[in-house]
């Protein structure tokens, strides 16, 4: 079974964990020696969303979303324990192990290194980010491992709804804050960009793709 696993996994898959590395050198010595490349991208943005990493997740996330049969989605109810793992983890566990994790570094291992200012910022930096859940790369994850398109599609549907209801609270407890301000727009604009254009792209692909099928058929 390994052995077949492993044949069957691409040059891309298989070798994943390098392509990623490459990239962060090749990130970094560009900014380093390129750094007008960064600086133009950088202002093609809105709502604090960079446009040009929107339409490369588009391109991954696309080729998934055609492989979706959403005659299967309904049937994703009745195995119920992925999706509850993925709620507990996202909700009750990863924003808080990302606060003690990053509060552990800033406020023991650096406390001597940087400044209780600077730290404070830092950590609402990493609970922020770490308190709200992926939703573009979870279909790119998927497609990359071959799992179930349709099972990913209500994961991440469902992890965003609850995202707009509980990522506020979870924030103002782990902040310690009531003038938290969440940044709607982005978050909104980002479920948009990254799940409905997609999604309603890969129905219509799916939809073209039948009609065309129906219209070849000898009549």
């Amino acid at each position: 079974m390994k052995k077949n696993n492993t044949q069957s996994l691409g040059i891309l898959e298989k070798y994943l964990s390098v392509w990623v590395v490459l990239c962060m050198v090749a990130g970094v010595l560009i900014s380093k020696y390129l750094p007008a490349i960064p600086e133009y991208l950088g202002k093609l943005q809105y709502a604090q969303i960079s446009l040009p990493i929107a339409i490369l997740i588009w391109v991954m996330v696309y080729p998934m979303m055609i492989k979706i049969d959403f005659a299967s989605v309904k049937n994703v109810g009745k195995h119920p324990k992925g999706l509850i793992v993925t709620w507990v983890a996202n909700w009750l566990i990863k924003p808080f192990t990302m606060y003690g994790i990053v509060a552990f570094f800033l406020y023991v291992i650096y406390k001597g290194i940087i400044p209780a200012d600077l730290s404070k910022n830092y950590l609402a930096g990493a609970v922020l980010l770490g308190g709200a859940p992926c939703t573009a790369m979870v279909f790119v994850w998927s497609h990359l491992t071959k799992g179930d398109a349709a099972h990913t599609l209500v994961q991440v549907a469902s992890n965003d709804l609850i995202l707009l209801v509980a990522y506020a609270p979870t924030m103002v407890f782990l902040l310690g804050t009531g003038g938290f301000s969440v940044p709607w727009d982005t978050l909104i604009l980002s479920i948009v960009l990254f799940v409905v254009i997609p999604l309603v792209a890969g129905i219509l692909t799916n939809l073209n793709e039948k009609l065309n099928f129906s219209y070849s058929l000898p009549r």
